[in-house]
């Protein structure tokens, strides 16, 4: 229990050097509060043995400083990710004759079709990530799930949309 009331104490007492330190990495206080939160977290359930407070808060540095960092990787990978080209079905289209226009709103019409059929979580991530350019983390925080598992619910409809349009023009 003692081990316990360390890291507390040095949580407490440390809370606002350490956002300080996380916010200028991370761009915003407020994600930096999150960092720090989760720093603590970990740090706290891990069952690190710490000799004194001097130990605790170095360790509590190291890990929001790597925290910090890993979450300016996985948005650069968002971004990019963001950043390629969208699918053709995502853009705004326009018919250059009925025909065209017929091909389009059948389209939109398997596209909206599969979106209905997808878990409600799934279809919240996929369009909140696609037409509403929200980033996985955003869309995570919002649903109350992992980052992993809202880019496993983006990726699976990305591909169910893909497969059945590349399917139906063939």
């Amino acid at each position: 229990m003692q081990e316990d009331d360390i890291r507390w104490g040095v949580f407490i007492n440390h809370r606002g050097p350490l956002v300080d330190y996380a916010a200028p990495i991370v761009g915003s206080r407020d994600i930096a509060e999150d960092v720090v939160q989760d720093a603590f977290l970990r740090i706290s359930s891990a069952g690190v043995r710490a000799c004194n407070r001097e130990q605790v808060l170095a360790y509590l540095y190291r890990i929001v400083r790597n925290l910090s960092f890993d979450l300016i990787r996985r948005r650069q990978i968002e971004q990019k990710h963001v950043q390629a080209d969208a699918p053709y079905w995502v853009q705004p289209q326009t018919a250059a004759n009925p025909e065209e226009a017929a091909v389009l709103a059948d389209e939109m019409r398997i596209v909206a079709e599969i979106l209905a059929d997808l878990p409600l979580e799934v279809r919240i991530a996929v369009e909140m990530h696609r037409f509403g350019q929200f980033t996985l983390e955003d869309i995570a925080r919002h649903l109350g799930i992992s980052v992993p598992n809202a880019h496993r619910y983006v990726k699976m409809a990305m591909l169910k949309i893909a497969t059945r349009l590349e399917n139906t023009r063939s």
